[in-house]
């Protein structure tokens, strides 16, 4: 008897048959690989992805929860040693009711951009969607955690990385006491529901910290509450004429610097706001991101721009799209330094 599935791509219902393995949509041609019935989790309900999210069954996975696959990939498809290397990650949660429809193509609009407009090698990007036919290469909070190590993995000076995350991020409470406000921020995978959140101190611990001397890292976050999703010590806070001060966040008791390399990080908005996901800039009903929108035409508009007039550019962009959806969305610079960012050009 023919049963439904939901296809990976473009998310409709299609009919296969009990023992299909695998599917091509017929709409968008994507391939979706299907569990067979009697290997099938029971199936819940799930009201919506909170913003205060605690994974309330601490490193076990919850059994009412479905498992998406742990597999256990080598990343060394892609040259380890190269003088520019990118993770992009793209999550729409296909299927929940808090499901995005534009962080694939996000971070497909990176990748142009790096290849296209920034010199970067096909194979020094590594794409992390629920589009991949590789399990590996699916966003899982494994798989994110493996990348985000390879990305880093024998850094040398010269060496240009990029961290590029589009999907949910969250903020939840602040154990160790390392945080001015008292949360720890944290992008959410694909399976944050029964493996938890991947939180601000894991990953300045895993693309910060190893930065050895003459590395560079520029991340680029497209979630909620992602001001300062890495870390980084030093908050610009800019106001609405494009004056600016450093914000300190170093505390004593705690190492959050680079090994010598530089750290940058442009998100979405400050950590108390929410970003949107829009059909705005596109004119169609193509959805992107808005911040990885405004920062893809900004770099594509002005190869030479600096620091200050990047974010000076992507808040306009932005500016007027936050009004229209009612909230306050405004993009966000930290930094392993302090610098003069009007002076400072942007070099990826």
């Amino acid at each position: 008897m023919a049963r439904r599935e939901r296809c990976s791509g473009c998310g409709i219902n299609m009919l296969v048959s009990p023992e299909a393995r695998v599917v091509r949509c017929s709409e968008c041609h994507t391939l979706t690989n299907l569990v067979p019935i009697n290997a099938r989790p029971g199936r819940t309900r799930y009201n919506g992805l909170p913003r205060m999210h605690e994974n309330p069954y601490g490193n076990s996975p919850s059994p009412q929860h479905p498992q998406y696959p742990q597999p256990q990939p080598s990343l060394s498809p892609v040259p380890i040693y190269g003088r520019k290397r990118a993770l992009l990650c793209g999550v729409n949660y296909h299927g929940k009711s808090y499901k995005l429809k534009g962080s694939i193509n996000d971070v497909k609009s990176m990748k142009y951009l790096l290849v296209e407009t920034l010199g970067f090698p096909n194979d020094s990007i590594l794409m992390l969607t629920e589009n991949e036919r590789e399990p590996s290469k699916i966003p899982t909070k494994q798989n994110i955690r493996k990348a985000l190590k390879w990305l880093v993995y024998g850094c040398q000076p010269g060496d240009s990385l990029v961290f590029h995350f589009s999907g949910h991020g969250t903020r939840q409470k602040d154990y160790n006491h390392d945080e001015v406000d008292g949360f720890d921020e944290a992008l959410c995978p694909l399976d944050h529901e029964t493996e938890g959140n991947i939180i601000d101190d894991e990953i300045n611990d895993t693309i910060v910290k190893p930065l050895t001397r003459g590395t560079t890292l520029h991340a680029i976050i497209d979630a909620c509450y992602s001001g300062t999703v890495l870390d980084l010590p030093f908050v610009c806070r800019m106001n609405k004429e494009g004056r600016y001060a450093w914000e300190d966040q170093r505390n004593p008791l705690f190492y959050k610097r680079t090994s010598g390399g530089l750290a940058f990080c442009f998100s979405a908005c400050d950590d108390h706001q929410t970003s949107a996901d829009t059909t705005a800039f596109t004119g169609t009903n193509v959805r992107t991101g808005a911040m990885t929108y405004s920062f893809v035409q900004a770099i594509q508009n002005e190869r030479r721009l600096t620091y200050g007039h990047l974010l000076n550019a992507m808040r306009y962009t932005i500016g007027d799209v936050s009004k229209a959806h009612g909230a306050s969305q405004e993009p966000q610079l930290t930094s392993s330094d302090k610098f003069d960012i009007y002076s400072k050009p942007v070099v990826l």
